[in-house]
């Protein structure tokens, strides 16, 4: 069947990811497909051989339902052309999704209750809760009061993040205002504890006679510990119960208070009870619940460390604009700054929203954002972007993105976004978690079983001590952080070289990666080629320029840029056409209004079309040798010109090859180039495995026959030109282009324009995962060796039994052991610097 290009109106199609997702599906079933979108027109172009309905299908099950109503081509939108769509630049978008900030919770078993509460709302896609930063992210048609709802019945509390500044403050605050409750809490349950132990040792009185009143303002004072500073364990402890589920604060609250409620009993009715059932916990209690307390201070101290590549994106935003309105300048919030707002922008000054220069003429730092440590000249006409700083000149510039569509509101949102999602390591942690609590409780209840019916004398004591130390060591926190800590840091750290991971599964996959793929054009090379040599056949070269101009001009393809300005430097006026198309892989075609028919593009599309390429045989051999790129005009059939186009290398293209060499990874060259050329480039920059002349659909196929035979592919393109590719690897890396990059189409995007790039964010993403691993094993091996240490396997061999309170000491420092290994990803460092 021949492809043909079908049109469809899909209105969930919001940005270039939705396309990425639509262009995976169709993808599966015919992997030559094309699809390209434009999310601004709801508009899906897809050329491929699926027929209607299949199509149709596929956009469903994806989650793009097209709206046939709303297309506007005649029997039911379809239409039966075969030309290939121009390719769209489109614009930096991010998925849309809400975002939650969620109280309450305490371990991993909170995550997991919140995060079933959110996927079981009507609605909801998809919902990923992150115990580091207790933010939600929920896909899906649910509104955010449904979502409340959903999170309040699991006993937690929320509220929406509409702002992520806001929110980061809010979270900051919240955190903050917790550490100082849970410190003072430790302080005064430790104030109790620490005296009570230390006078065990002097004065201890027994609970019958003189001594019961004693320990009965003890028992008191405990119980105001427990009920004060303590309170939220039995307050989330009994939500749980409610709710049929348990989670760290069940643990905590049955261990203490179970160990509270003997010792008062065993106040009240000493006399009835038998010498050896006359043991008191009141200190344990109370020194339980302030170690815990401690532990959590500490923790939440060493978290608010993990996200500070997000508050510097944050920082770069500012908090008002100077607005020009009806001829007068106004200083106003940078929320009220509207599109086509003219903005002034004073010397020094950092820019607060993306836009189009309209007068005055200043050098702009723009470091913050492409790593570029040179400032930028800009003048009319030119893109400035938020975030940016202004240097000695003063700007008046035309807002054209506002909040959070500017450029740096939306690497704030991927960062946030991927910061917040988990690698599907996690997923491990997640399934342990949910099943974790109730497993203990099981344990705890078998401990005691055991030493009542197999114990040495005092058997109530012992089952006290056993069962209560099992319910307190097991608690799961350093589960919960072992995953999102990890994830948080090595994805800021990414975003402070350059890089911006999208998921936490690329971030983890990007680890494994076996072979890397890149393309030469804007990879290996500078990407701003220049037309080197021109032989022209045709008898009269300025109307040959003419056509070049009008066909380029069109066209987005770098070499296209070359030709372009070539034509320009000698003011070719274009010629008029009355029909154009671009060929993906080979060049473009067009028709003149005196009927000439043009051809121009590389020899494989004239070679198809017919055209005899010898006349110039022996300048293109001359030119391939010279490693140019070349580009052929044909005009009716005949060839008319020929241009040798160069784009030189970059500076750091064999040093940054070398470097993904040396870290294991098999580097091949994909390009669309001719042999020649193509060879030229890979002995400079030392790659041994290239291919040539590969249109997108090889390159697909090339990665497609390279994972089919176990290889793990990344591949390095533009992300637009690219999109098959990218799509089909395992890990694709947009490299950076400035303002017009494909953000949403690659797994990984890089704002600086070098390989170095891609090195760095494969060796921290290998870094993250074995902190992440060493974090997992740690949390795991902890609970596995401590459990039937507190169970009291030990004991026949020691004759001595786990305190609660050494229990509780060591619960609270595995979770900072877990918090401070992962923070030493912020010491991290490259192996080798890109060169800026």
């Amino acid at each position: 069947m021949q492809p043909q290009t079908l049109i469809r109106t899909v209105p969930g199609m919001n940005c270039q990811g939705c396309v990425k997702r639509m262009r995976e599906g169709v993808l599966v079933l015919d992997p030559n497909a094309q699809v390209e979108g434009i999310p601004a027109d709801k508009r899906l172009e897809v050329t491929s051989t699926l027929d209607d309905d299949t199509l149709d299908k596929v956009l469903r099950e994806a989650g793009y339902p097209p709206d046939h109503d709303a297309e506007p081509d005649s029997d039911n939108g379809h239409t039966d052309t075969t030309v290939t769509p121009t390719s769209q630049t489109p614009d930096i978008a991010t998925t849309p999704q809400q975002r939650l900030l969620i109280s309450g919770m305490t371990c991993a078993g909170c995550v997991k209750s919140v995060q079933s509460a959110l996927n079981n709302t009507p609605g909801v896609t998809s919902a990923s809760v992150n115990f580091g930063t207790h933010i939600a992210q929920v896909n899906g048609s649910a509104d955010a009061t449904a979502l409340i709802k959903a999170v309040a019945s699991a006993g937690y509390g929320a509220e929406p993040v509409v702002d992520m500044r806001a929110a980061e403050r809010s979270r900051e605050a919240q955190e903050a205002r917790t550490y100082r409750q849970r410190l003072r809490g430790s302080i005064l349950s430790l104030a109790l504890a620490i005296p009570l132990m230390l006078s065990m040792f002097v004065y201890h009185p027994h609970p019958i006679g003189g001594g019961r009143l004693y320990w009965l303002v003890i028992g008191i004072l405990t119980l105001g510990i427990l009920a004060f500073p303590g309170r939220h364990f039995f307050t989330n402890a009994w939500k749980q119960l409610r709710l049929h589920q348990a989670n760290m604060d069940t643990l905590v609250a049955m261990g203490t208070g179970t160990a509270w409620l003997y010792s008062m009993m065993v106040v009240v009715f000493a006399p009835w009870l038998p010498g050896v059932a006359h043991g008191i916990y009141f200190e344990a209690s109370a020194m339980v619940t302030g170690l815990i307390l401690l532990g959590n201070a500490l923790e939440l101290r060493a978290r608010g460390r993990t996200s500070s590549a997000l508050k510097r994106l944050l920082d770069l935003q500012e908090k008002t604009a100077r607005v020009i309105r009806n001829g007068q300048e106004q200083e106003v919030p940078i929320d009220d700054v509207t599109l086509d707002d003219h903005v002034r922008v004073r010397p020094g000054e950092r820019l607060p929203v993306d836009g189009v220069v309209l007068n005055g003429q200043s050098y702009i730092d723009e470091s913050m954002l492409t790593g570029e440590p040179l400032p930028v000249h800009k003048s009319s006409d030119d893109e400035v972007s938020a975030g940016t700083v202004n240097g000695n000149g003063s700007l008046v510039y035309r807002a054209t993105r506002v909040g959070t569509d500017t450029r740096l509101g939306r690497i704030t949102e991927q960062v946030a976004s991927a910061q917040n999602s988990r690698p599907p390591i996690g997923e491990l942690a997640d399934k342990v978690s949910g099943i974790f609590v109730p497993s203990v409780m099981i344990i705890a209840v078998l401990t005691a079983l055991g030493w009542f019916n197999f114990g040495p004398e005092p058997i109530v004591i012992h089952m006290l001590v056993t069962a209560t130390t099992v319910l307190i060591i097991a608690c799961p926190c350093a589960l919960g952080l072992a995953t999102p800590i990890s994830t948080m840091i090595g994805v800021g750290k990414a975003a402070e070289y350059g890089a911006l991971v999208r998921s936490g599964e690329a971030l983890q996959t990007a680890s494994r990666l076996t072979t890397l793929v890149v393309d030469k054009t804007g990879t290996l090379t500078e990407g701003k080629p220049r037309v080197t040599d021109a032989i022209v056949i045709h008898p009269d070269s300025v109307q040959v320029m003419s056509w070049v101009a009008a066909l380029e001009h069109r066209s987005e393809h770098p070499l296209a840029t070359a030709l372009t300005a070539y034509t320009e430097e000698s003011s070719t006026q274009p010629a008029e056409l009355t029909h154009f198309e671009s060929v993906t892989g080979g060049g473009v075609t067009g028709q003149t209004q005196a009927g000439e028919a043009l051809l121009l593009g590389n020899a494989r599309l004239l070679e198809q079309s017919g055209v005899d390429l010898s006349p110039a045989q022996e300048r293109v051999h001359q030119l391939e040798a010279q490693a140019r790129s070349l580009v052929y005009l044909a005009v009716n059939g005949e060839l008319a010109a020929l241009f040798g186009v160069s784009d030189p290398l970059r500076a750091d293209a064999a040093a940054a090859v070398k470097r993904l060499q040396d870290d294991g990874l098999t580097v091949v060259m994909l390009t669309g180039d001719n042999e020649h050329t193509a060879a030229a480039v890979a002995r400079e920059v030392g790659i041994r495995d290239f291919r040539a002349g590969m249109t997108p659909d090889e390159k697909h196929a090339e990665i497609e026959r390279r994972q089919q035979a176990g290889e793990v592919v990344g591949m390095v393109g533009d992300g637009i030109n690219d999109a098959p590719a990218l799509a089909r690897a395992n890990v694709g890396f947009a490299i950076g282009q400035g303002t017009d990059i494909a953000m949403e189409s690659a797994g990984i995007t890089l704002m600086r324009s070098s390989l170095h790039g891609v090195a760095t964010a494969i060796e921290l993403s290998r870094t993250t995962l074995t902190n992440i691993k060493q974090n997992l094993v740690g949390a795991f091996g902890y609970n596995v060796l401590c459990i039937p240490i507190a169970a009291g396997v030990l004991y026949p061999f020691t004759g001595m039994l786990l305190s609660p309170i050494i229990a509780g000491v060591a619960m609270s420092l595995s979770s900072i052991t877990v918090v401070s290994n992962a923070n030493r990803l912020r010491l991290w460092k490259p192996t080798q610097q890109e060169v800026l």
